[in-house]
């Protein structure tokens, strides 16, 4: 017995062992699931690059570029409570001795020139009957408004003072989602102050905040007060100004937005030039083709944006479009999506003439229109043709 269990022991242990390895090797041979995964392993590096552990050298560079705004604005104001009861105003009327009072808001300015130009949010200086500049070096002085955009929520201020320090401008086209974000500013008066953060996204739009979007969202701590003043990357470079922030107790809940300096140096110019900033208008208001309406208009997997709306004497209805109509694409570009379509059109000089692709009624057409000048304030657009 001994005898066979020697002669047999053998053989059935490196059946064993041979059966085990099989089945590790090769497990969908005997139903087992194939537990081989195939993980990427990071490279092994000599060394580590490390980014700077301070950025004290940037906010040096642009923080006194950063300016305080102190905007006051005169307001009627009855001088007692009691002028307020409704059981007073009752026998009294309206005719009661009002007083005049100042009210103070505070927000921040960006020096984008040693020759006195500032930019800063259009919501923190409109209707003020004064404004007045503080800067980090203690200097204050009055500001004039150049002009405004509430198109984009940008003005421009003017100041006249020796020796004022400038910001570097960046390139905020070339901002990447990760990248160091700095925001200066004068958050709740309390002075000038530099929070930190990254870039969160780029190319936020449809936030209903202004007309034309594209904001850089960051999380570095904006609060009020912070409006108007400067974003900056880690060597301090400009590459946005400070605009609104997401949050639902009116403090910094890490959503903020800032107006990208790409865009905003040029509204800036043409404040500084014309006073105003000149865009391009077709005069009409569009809606998204979505899928039921592709699907009707036989459109499946083609781009195209729905007229909506036509102002009356605008350029669309001089050059026969209609409501209805599915543009297809402007100047050869695909209209992929109503608002950027609309900020192609903003970027036409007025008078130059487009080629409009549209669909009507199952037919293509070409439509020429020559683009006009968007005016400040528009007559509500055609709701059904006449």
């Amino acid at each position: 017995m001994l005898k066979a269990l020697r002669f047999f022991g053998w053989p059935l242990l490196a059946g064993v062992l041979i059966a085990l390895l099989i089945i590790q090797r090769y497990p969908e041979w005997v139903g087992l699931p194939n537990l081989d995964v195939n993980l990427q392993q990071a490279p092994q590096t000599a060394t580590i690059q490390q980014g700077p552990v301070s950025y004290a050298d940037a906010v040096d560079l642009a923080a006194p570029a950063v300016a305080n705004l102190y905007t006051t604005k005169m307001v009627n104001k009855n001088s007692h409570p009691l002028f307020e009861d409704p059981q007073f105003r009752r026998f009294f009327g309206d005719n009661l001795p009002k007083q005049k009072r100042m009210e103070s808001s505070l927000g921040s300015a960006v020096i984008m020139s040693s020759t006195g130009y500032l930019l800063t949010n259009n919501h923190v200086t409109a209707g003020a009957d004064q404004i007045v500049v503080a800067l980090k070096d203690g200097r204050e002085t009055l500001a004039r408004v150049i002009g405004s955009d509430p198109e984009t929520d940008l003005a421009v201020l003017k100041i006249d003072l020796p020796n004022l320090p400038s910001i570097t401008i960046g390139r905020s086209d070339k901002i990447r989602i990760g990248d160091i974000a700095l925001a200066i500013g004068n958050p709740f008066g309390v002075g000038q102050t530099t929070t930190m953060g990254i870039i969160s996204a780029t190319g936020r739009n449809q936030l209903g905040l202004n007309n034309y979007e594209d904001f850089i969202q960051t999380d570095a701590a904006i609060n009020p007060g912070n409006s108007g003043g400067a974003l900056v990357d880690a060597n301090g470079n400009l590459t946005g100004i400070n605009t609104a922030i997401f949050s639902k107790s009116g403090g910094s809940q890490g959503i903020g937005f800032a107006i990208p300096i790409n865009l905003a140096v040029e509204v800036m110019k043409a404040i500084i030039e014309h006073g105003q900033v000149i865009r391009g208008w077709l005069g009409i208001e569009v809606q998204p083709l979505t899928q039921e309406l592709a699907e009707s208009f036989g459109l499946s997997g083609r781009p195209g944006i729905v007229v909506a709306g036509i102002f009356r004497d605008g350029p669309a209805q001089k050059a026969g479009l209609q409501l209805g109509d599915v543009i297809l694409s402007i100047n050869g570009e695909p209209a992929n999506d109503g608002r950027r379509s609309m900020n192609q059109v903003a970027r036409i000089k007025p008078t130059d003439k487009v080629a409009i692709q549209v669909l009507r009624n199952g037919k293509e057409l070409k439509l020429m229109a020559e683009i006009g000048l968007r005016p400040p304030q528009q007559t509500p657009p055609q709701e059904e043709e006449n």
